[in-house]
């Protein structure tokens, strides 16, 4: 006889789940570090010396000679996804009073599918603050690949600052590999947008005061490469369970600089800042639980199993505190 399993995958709730985006939240997590499948829980990285795009081997071959052989080496990593997911708790009584609802056409309320989509939600904006964590870290990256601002350097200080010969110094500081993506918080936004001198690069010298859209913003540094711009609007509460919450920015007050290759994948390797490993589609369904209310109930699961990893940190720059 088959085991019973005490986890029933669900293909509607798995639907709901992998379909429900909440369009009010501005998350840019995927974008930031894209999912790319593995073929197991555990799955091999190549990192690879970012001294090799360097060489200038001789390329010349004599008539009769041989042509020089090139080998690129790298080093391989092991990794393994990590498993994310959360529980919600529904009673029996719940699920037969919505059932009689919806059979009467006085709600189309379903408890259970309500639970998958604000489960989604939670887990989203986990993802999205773990993604902010990693990537808006000074160990993240290389020593000489870092700045943190403060007093009058920061983009907030609009008399004294300089935004845009900091911006290009990043630029320049990942060598042949070029920034294509530019990553910041909602609150660094709202100060660069604004800043004079971005303002007046982009308006003409005409004025002090004013605001650029992303798309002059885009324009502006696009003689860089920059050909991304995202920008974070999620908030977290940081404060522990029972005590009163505390909501902060996920993105904080950061900018990063970052090289994305759209050909890059994890198993297949390329240089690229860094990747999600997701193993499997998000899944969603049910477990009896005879201790949820008084007759029992369901808890409804939802998870993924992912794994965030930064492939070559030399790709990337890092503003820490671009504004105060």
């Amino acid at each position: 006889m088959a085991p019973t399993r005490p986890f029933i995958v669900d293909p509607v709730l798995t639907a709901i789940s992998i379909g429900f985006q909440n369009t009010a939240s501005m998350r840019i997590s995927d974008q930031v570090l894209p999912r790319f499948p593995v073929s197991a829980e555990k799955f091999k990285w190549t990192e690879y010396p970012i001294s090799e795009a360097f060489n200038i081997p001789d390329a010349r071959v004599g008539r009769l000679g041989r042509v020089q052989q090139l080998t690129f080496s790298g080093t391989e990593k092991t990794d393994s996804v990590d498993d994310y997911g959360y529980d919600s708790p529904i009673p029996y009584s719940d699920v037969r009073a919505a059932e009689a609802a919806r059979a009467e056409g006085r709600s189309t309320f379903n408890p259970e599918a309500h639970a998958v989509q604000l489960l989604t939600d939670t887990l989203a904006n986990q993802r999205e603050a773990r993604v902010a964590a990693s990537v808006f870290a000074l160990n993240t990256y290389a020593s000489d690949k870092r700045i943190t601002l403060s007093g009058t350097s920061q983009f907030s200080d609009y008399t004294n600052s300089d935004p845009i010969g900091v911006i290009k110094t990043g630029m320049a500081a990942t060598l042949i590999y070029a920034p294509n993506t530019m990553v910041m918080g909602r609150e660094a936004w709202a100060k660069l947008s604004s800043h004079p001198k971005i303002v007046n690069a982009v308006k003409g010298n005409v004025t002090n005061a004013g605001i650029v859209t992303r798309e002059q913003f885009l324009e502006l540094f696009s003689g860089e490469g920059i050909n991304e711009l995202l920008i974070g609007d999620a908030w977290v509460n940081t404060a522990k369970p029972g005590q009163t919450p505390t909501f902060a920015r996920a993105w904080g007050k950061h900018v990063a600089l970052l090289h994305k290759n759209p050909m890059a994948t994890i198993e297949g390797g390329g240089v690229t800042f860094g990747m999600t490993a997701e193993y499997g589609a998000r899944i969603a369904g049910r477990i009896e639980d005879e201790d949820v209310g008084l007759e029992g109930g369901f808890r409804i699961r939802t998870g993924e199993r992912l794994k965030e990893v930064i492939i070559a940190k030399d790709v990337g720059y890092f503003i820490q505190n671009a504004v105060a």
